[in-house]
């Protein structure tokens, strides 16, 4: 059944189909209480046999719900869609919003000016929530979201001196103090001695709890800073870190790579220097995402499960703004366990 000259069903219609006021159709419609089990399911009924699609404008009036999440990431889109990393992220998001009904709207920050569009929209009202991750110290997205009033997860901890701010912050993050730990004292256990690093941007809280977790499992002893270099989190910027090491340190024999992308380009560096891989130089990187089985020789690498990340951010948020999800969970920051997982690299 259908309306009449082929235009699009209305209220009125569903109403009509199912013997009810247009009052009670839009209560079912937009999930509204005050409606008998048997009333509603004549209505659902009706809503199939008619093809009724709720127009979205006057349900958000009438909910005060867009029934959409923008997803922030405060990266170029040539670091998101070539690092996979986000792209496990984002399907984890993406599953749990879209078993909630919910819509992904994706904003990457390309420029400075990227800013000033991205904050406008948060405030102008045309989403109900914000997940945002790789935030750098100082980014204005968090302030963008706190003036809006817009409810917002962080994906990693953010760095946030107001410890009153920081104690009502929700956030997912693994324990990258302990993932690093666990790499450097699995080079201990297998004799290794000179062990450089390679981080992250050191502006990004997951780049420092990597460093000061290798710092901790070296003994707490001062570390020789050309044992240290900074790759970016990107397989060009591994190759280039792991090649400002061997010129700083040629007696090192072992790297922990704060990213299996960063690990990668330390492993051409070393095939290019002629260094062979675990003989005398062990690498260790963190993700155990594909290019840690994709490597040569396959990495040991610190594993944490970014896909679940991505899930558990979502969740939060939907709690946070009520809406049911199959899981429920505590309204509080998440820590997830970072595990060794060990492969022929080392």
């Amino acid at each position: 059944m259908s309306e009449p000259n082929g235009g699009r069903p209305t209220l009125e219609a569903v109403a009509a189909l199912a013997g009810v006021s247009r009052a009670t159709v839009s209560r079912v419609v937009n999930g509204g209480t005050g409606v008998r089990e048997a009333v509603r399911e004549r209505v659902r009924q009706a809503v199939r046999e008619l093809g009724y699609v709720p127009n979205s404008a006057a349900r958000t009036l009438v909910t005060r719900r867009t029934g959409a999440v923008a997803v922030v990431i405060a990266e170029p889109e040539t670091r998101v869609f070539s690092d996979p990393f986000f792209g496990r992220q984002l399907r984890g998001i993406s599953r749990e919003l879209a078993a909630a009904d919910t819509q992904l709207l994706l904003m990457l920050v390309e420029h400075r000016a990227d800013y000033d569009r991205i904050g406008r929209y948060l405030a102008a009202g045309h989403v109900d929530g914000a997940l945002m991750f790789s935030l750098h110290r100082d980014d204005p997205l968090p302030a963008m979201a706190d003036r809006a009033g817009l409810p917002t997860v962080y994906g990693g901890r953010p760095d946030w001196e107001d410890t009153e701010r920081a104690a009502r912050t929700l956030y997912v993050d693994t324990d990258n103090r302990d993932g690093a730990r666990q790499a450097v004292r699995h080079l201990h256990a297998r004799g290794r001695r000179r062990i450089a690093v390679i981080t992250g941007p050191l502006d990004q809280t997951s780049a420092m709890d990597r460093l000061d977790g290798y710092r901790e499992a070296l003994g707490g002893a001062e570390s020789d800073p050309r044992l240290i270099a900074d790759g970016g989190f990107t397989a060009a910027g591994g190759e280039r870190a792991m090649a400002r090491l061997l010129d700083a340190a040629p007696d090192l024999d072992a790297v922990f790579a704060c990213s299996d992308l960063m690990a990668n380009g330390a492993l051409r560096t070393l095939r290019a220097r002629g260094r062979r891989v675990p003989d005398e130089v062990a690498v260790v990187g963190y993700d155990d995402l594909e290019p840690a089985a994709w490597a040569d020789p396959p990495l040991t690498t610190v594993r944490q499960d970014v896909e679940e990340m991505g899930r558990l951010m979502a969740r939060l948020l939907l709690r946070r703004l009520g809406v049911p999800t199959a899981i429920p969970m505590e309204l509080a920051p998440v820590i997830t366990e970072a595990r060794l997982v060990v492969r022929e690299s080392t």
